[in-house]
């Protein structure tokens, strides 16, 4: 969040305590979608061409899975995820799909103007050389073994592969970025050149073509398959970063992790990558947030920093959302301590010590409530103190394959809506 979008809040903030709202105003009872648009879809082949050479059919999507505005009322930088993925199953065996393997993931600039949205920019993500990466697996053992469309074929690991989620922008032209694979914090620059990957120690990624960092907790590298670092924001007037793992880590194992609640917050120094602090979170009980759902489908997707140590966070499943206002100032800062020790019996995860104090959160919008809203909803981003964007992501449409190995689209479009709140986010 920019330095005037915080002062902005606290301005905001200090009115309302003054001025009250009228009790009767439809506005200020319940938040209002004043903007919803979809965005083009091009075939993956038109939109990176010289990259994509058989797109199957499938078109631009995926773009909702982070969101920031950019430097234009209107305008906003989103990112798509590693690329069109599935996980059919194979002889009784469930297989990680790439249908386009070859597929570049990219920050993508939109302009929403007059209730249309137009791609003013994209940007492949490249190696120090210039060449794009891909969003294949990037370590065997640790990362699901990357298939072709049909799921028959095993395709090559790549290290330089990306499974991106959100987006910020650097204030020099350039992005931060948080993916899921390490789970990673990646800093690229304007034109897409990837300038540093930050990983968690002792992952021994080796064979990237740009520089890779082990200076994140060990810890991180527990995280579940397809459930790493999703969220991210900044916090300038900390030179810092906020990380937040999409759900509770593989710690020990995948079915701790599976019924777990405790997920994990880190803040990073945007300087030097290092990691400055760690607290747990406690998500909602799946029960009463999606009947319909598992612990297990319970996410944080986005987080935006209001002020220092102080978080408007979105938990998810498919079909719900809601977002909190979250204070880290009371929290028991975990880093470094015995929690962040992989041999620590019961683990964080298992059972949460009574010696940790957990950030405490309020609800503050149930987007939930609002009627017509997408699904996957994974971009959220803050445009002033009443204000808010979302976008979600539409699995680049991937419904099933025909047997000519084309796409049968899903029909599921990538949209961007604005929501107006009906009082400050401070």
């Amino acid at each position: 969040m920019s330095r005037s979008i915080i002062a902005a809040l606290a301005a905001a903030a200090a009115l309302t305590t003054a001025v009250a709202a009228p009790a009767d105003a439809a506005q200020d009872r319940a938040p209002q979608v004043t903007s919803d648009v979809t965005l083009p879809a091009p075939d993956l082949a038109a939109f990176e061409p010289g990259i994509v050479k058989n797109d199957r059919g499938v078109k631009l999507g995926g773009v909702g899975s982070g969101l920031y505005p950019a430097d234009r009322p209107g305008e906003y930088w989103l990112v798509t995820d590693r690329g069109p993925n599935g996980e059919p199953k194979v002889n009784g065996e469930k297989r990680r799909t790439f249908p386009v393997p070859e597929f570049a993931p990219a920050i993508v600039r939109v302009a929403v103007r007059h209730g249309t949205a137009k791609i003013v920019k994209s940007i492949p993500l490249k190696k120090s050389d210039g060449t794009p990466i891909t969003g294949l697996s990037n370590q065997a053992g640790h990362d699901e073994v990357p298939y072709s469309w049909d799921g028959l074929t095993p395709l090559s690991y790549d290290p330089n592969g990306l499974d991106t989620e959100d987006i910020v922008t650097d204030g020099r032209g350039g992005f931060w970025l948080v993916e899921e694979y390490s789970p990673s914090l990646v800093h690229v620059a304007a034109d897409g050149r990837i300038l540093a990957r930050y990983v968690p120690k002792g992952l021994s990624l080796t064979g990237a073509g740009y520089p890779v960092y082990e200076t994140l907790p060990a810890i991180f590298a527990t995280r579940q398959q397809n459930r790493g670092f999703e969220a991210l924001g900044i916090s300038p007037a900390e030179r810092a970063l906020y990380l937040a793992v999409q759900s509770p880590l593989a710690n020990p194992d995948k079915k701790t992790g599976k019924a777990s609640s405790t997920a994990r917050i880190l803040r990073v120094d945007l300087r030097t990558g290092r990691p400055t602090g760690e607290w747990a979170y406690t998500m909602e009980n799946v029960a009463t947030f999606d009947p319909a759902a598992e612990q297990g489908d319970m996410k944080i997707s986005a987080l935006t920093v209001l002020r220092p140590g102080r978080l408007l966070l979105q938990e998810r499943t498919d079909a719900v959302a809601r977002l909190y206002t979250v204070d880290l100032r009371q929290a028991t800062n975990l880093l470094g301590g015995v929690n962040d020790d992989p041999a620590t019996t019961p683990s964080l995860e298992a059972s949460l010590p009574a010696g940790v104090t957990v950030a405490t959160k309020s609800l503050t919008v149930d987007l939930a409530a609002l009627p017509g809203l997408p699904g996957k909803i994974e971009g959220v981003t803050v445009l002033d103190p009443k204000t808010i964007a979302i976008a979600n992501d539409n699995d680049f449409g991937l419904g099933s394959f025909g047997a000519d190995g084309r796409l049968i689209d899903s029909g599921v479009t990538s949209r961007i809506l604005t929501i107006r709140l009906p009082k400050p986010l401070l």
